[in-house]
C-alpha cells in the first residue's frame, strides 16, 4: 500500500479521508472500532466552519457568546464581555460519519501499533496481533502520547485539564440560551484557593433543561488534578445555589498545550496531536485538522506518484508541507505566550483576558484560530501589549510573577 495511518480519532480519520478523495491507496491501524462513538466534546468558532462550508456538521449553536473576567457576582450578575460571534459544539456522530463517508474504501484494521521500523524504500508496522504491514508512508495519527514519533526534550508538558458534567440543575447554572468561553469569577474559592493557579468554567446551555458545565485550567505543568477541578465546580455551584439533580455524562479531559514540534527529519509523518498541532493559544485542534489535512493530503498525493521516493523522503514532503517556516514561527510565538499565561496569577489572568477580548474582533478570533499570518499576528501581539497595563506587561514580557504561583498538590490527584 501507499499510505498507513495509526489511530482512528479525529485526526487520523481526516487525513485518511483526505487522501482518500485523492487516490491515495490508504489502510489504518486503530486500537477500537473507527465508528465507535467518541466521548468527549469538540467545539468551534461558527465562522471557521463557515469558511470551509461545513456548518451542518454543528448539533448546537449560539450567538449568546460571553465571558466574565470580574472577581465575582451572583449567576445573573457580574459583568459580561459579549463576544459578538457564533460558538458551536459538533454533532460527534455527524463529523465521524462525514470523515468516514469521504474514507469510503480505506481498509481498518482493529490493533495497536508496537514497532514502527524504517526499511529504506518502507516502513513496517508491527501490531500487537503479530500482523505486519509495509507502505511507502506511515502517518502516527494516535495521538500526543505516541512513542513512535521523536521529539526535543524542552522541559515539562503544560497540559490543559479540564472536568465537566452533561445533566439536568435544580435551577439553571448559566443564563438560559447562553454559551460561556470563560467564567474566571472567583467569588466561590477562599483565599487560600485563590493563590493556587486559576481555573475557569466553560458552560453551555444544551436545551430541554440539560446544560454542560466544565471547570477547566489554562495550563499548568503537571496538570491540575481531577479531584481538585471537580471540588471547584461543585463549589462554583454552591456559591450560586445551583445543584446537580441528574449527572447525563461526565467529562474528563487533559492534552498538552505546550508540546514541542517534532523532529521533522525523521522518516515518519505525524498527524494531529502527535505533530502538535493543539493551538497553545486556546487548545483546540479540529479546526486546524480541517484547514491543514486538505493541503498535506495534496502535498503527498503528488509526492507518492513519484516511485523513487521512500519512506524518508515520502516523509519529508509532507513535513514540509505541515509545517512550512510561516507555521513554525507562528507556534513558536505561541508557545513564548502560553509559557508567560501559565505563570498568572488569578487577577493578572483575568486582566489579561479582559485585555485580549477587547482587541478587534477579526483580531482576538484570528489569534485564537491561529489563521492570522505571521506579520498580522506580530502585530495583534504588539498591540495587545500596548493595551495593557504596567503589571500586564511586566508578567509578558519577563514572565516575573512565576515566583508567586504555587501548584498543586500531585498527591490527591
Amino acid at each position: 500500500m501507499e499510505v498507513l495511518v495509526l489511530g482512528g480519532g479525529p485526526a487520523a480519520l481526516c487525513i485518511a479521508s483526505e487522501l482518500n478523495q485523492r487516490g491515495v491507496a490508504v489502510e489504518g491501524f486503530a486500537p477500537e472500532p473507527v465508528d465507535a462513538p467518541w466521548p468527549n466534546t469538540y467545539g468551534i468558532w461558527a465562522d471557521e466552519l463557515k469558511a470551509l462550508g461545513l456548518e451542518h456538521l454543528l448539533e448546537y449553536r449560539w450567538s449568546d457568546a460571553v465571558s466574565y473576567f470580574g472577581e465575582g457576582g451572583s449567576m445573573a450578575q457580574g459583568q459580561s464581555h459579549a463576544h459578538g460571534i457564533d460558538y458551536g459544539l459538533f454533532d460527534r456522530a455527524a463529523l465521524q460519519r462525514y470523515w468516514l463517508q469521504r474514507a469510503d474504501g480505506v481498509v481498518w484494521h482493529q490493533d495497536t501499533a508496537e514497532r514502527v521500523v524504517v526499511n529504506g524504500s518502507t516502513t513496517s508496522v508491527s501490531c500487537a496481533s503479530g500482523t505486519t504491514l509495509q507502505a511507502r508512508l506511515v502517518i502516527d495519527a494516535s495521538g500526543s502520547r505516541t512513542p513512535h514519533i521523536r521529539r526535543p526534550d524542552q522541559g515539562p508538558v503544560a497540559g490543559q485539564a479540564a472536568y465537566g458534567v452533561v445533566g439536568r440543575f435544580s435551577k439553571p447554572p448559566i443564563e438560559p440560551g447562553r454559551f460561556v468561553l470563560m467564567d474566571y469569577r472567583c467569588d466561590h474559592l477562599s483565599a487560600a484557593q485563590r493563590q493556587e493557579p486559576p481555573t475557569f468554567l466553560y458552560a453551555m446551555d444544551l436545551g430541554d433543561g440539560v446544560f454542560f458545565v466544565e471547570e477547566t485550567s489554562l495550563a499548568l505543568a503537571p496538570g491540575v488534578p481531577y479531584d481538585v477541578l471537580k471540588q471547584r465546580l461543585q463549589q462554583r455551584l454552591n456559591q450560586r445555589g445551583v445543584e446537580i439533580t441528574e449527572v447525563i455524562h461526565e467529562e474528563f479531559c487533559l492534552f498538552p498545550m505546550n508540546l514541542p514540534l517534532p523532529d521533522r527529519r525523521q522518516p515518519v509523518l505525524a498527524f494531529g496531536g502527535a505533530a502538535s498541532m493543539v493551538h497553545p493559544a486556546s487548545g483546540y485542534m479540529v479546526g486546524s485538522l480541517l484547514r491543514r489535512g486538505p493541503d498535506l493530503a495534496e502535498a503527498l498525493a503528488e509526492a507518492i506518484t513519484n516511485p523513487s521516493l521512500g519512506s524518508a523522503a515520502l516523509a519529508q514532503q509532507g513535513w514540509q508541507a505541515l509545517w512550512p517556516i510561516e507555521l513554525v514561527l507562528r507556534h513558536q510565538l505561541y508557545q513564548f505566550g502560553l509559557g508567560r499565561l501559565i505563570c498568572f496569577n488569578e487577577a493578572l489572568l483575568r486582566t489579561h483576558f479582559a485585555t485580549f477580548f477587547s482587541l478587534p474582533q477579526e483580531e482576538w478570533f484570528g489569534f485564537l484560530t491561529n489563521t492570522l499570518r505571521l506579520p498580522r499576528l506580530m502585530l495583534v501581539m504588539l498591540r495587545l501589549f500596548v493595551l495593557s497595563n504596567w503589571e500586564l506587561r511586566r508578567g509578558l514580557v519577563l514572565g516575573a510573577v512565576s515566583a508567586q504561583l504555587p501548584t498543586f498538590d500531585q498527591s490527591s490527584g
